[in-house]
């Protein structure tokens, strides 16, 4: 048996057509008049694809630093030269090192969001395959966590930048920001999500790429956009 919806979600979906999409400003509009929440609820945009994510030359993957930060930070570490771990830290790096940084995750310390390596380290990373793998946290050329900008990449990462990739189902969804945001914010940091999707469009791609765009809260019904 399908669970009722509460009775805030009951409220929000109210004498409106959930299936009819709107301007992407629009959709904003009425996220924002969704009642709140007793936190911050994020707000996460979904692009439904028409990629055959069977095929590796359609797989969407990689990240990007919204132009307003997503109202969180993120506990970041860096695999670097001992020239660069003073730099990397002042960028925000929690911890940063060579040998020394792999022995302690190998010893079972996990408490970071997104690892950074250059990629002169990433033979000595590459002892963590099987810890950082699973996670999610191995460092990657496609998601811009191999870099030779570990300064940069550290400050970005550390104020919130955002990876995606498509899930089987063709959908890439990414947090692009909080609904206290103002709400020209909101829309500029979806803009720059979608158009970087669409500007990722694999050439082997058949019929039509971009098919929904749903904007929605933590808690709340979402709200269709216009393609």
């Amino acid at each position: 048996m399908s669970r009722r919806p509460g009775k805030r979600y009951r409220a929000d979906i109210e004498g409106w057509d959930r299936e009819a999409a709107v301007a992407l400003p629009d959709a904003v509009a009425r996220l924002k008049t969704f009642k709140k929440a007793k936190f911050d609820q994020s707000i996460e945009l979904c692009m439904h694809l028409g990629v055959d994510q069977k095929q590796a030359d359609q797989n969407i993957r990689g990240a990007i630093a919204m132009p307003h930060g997503i109202g969180a930070s993120k506990k970041v570490i860096a695999f670097c030269r001992d020239d660069l771990v003073a730099p990397a830290k002042a960028a925000g790096a929690i911890e940063a090192g060579g040998d020394d940084l792999v022995k302690k995750i190998e010893g079972g310390w996990m408490d970071f969001d997104v690892a950074i390596s250059s990629p002169d380290m990433m033979r000595v990373v590459s002892k963590l395959g099987k810890v950082l793998g699973p996670k999610g946290l191995m460092p990657s050329p496609k998601s811009g966590t191999v870099t030779p900008e570990i300064e940069k990449a550290v400050r970005e990462y550390s104020a919130g930048k955002v990876e995606f990739r498509n899930d089987t189902g063709g959908n890439v969804q990414a947090v692009i920001g909080k609904q206290s945001f103002d709400a020209q914010k909101l829309v500029d940091n979806a803009q720059a999500f979608i158009d970087t999707i669409t500007r990722m469009k694999p050439a082997a791609t058949k019929g039509v790429y971009i098919k929904r765009i749903t904007l929605s809260g933590t808690m709340t019904p979402g709200v269709q956009v216009k393609i």
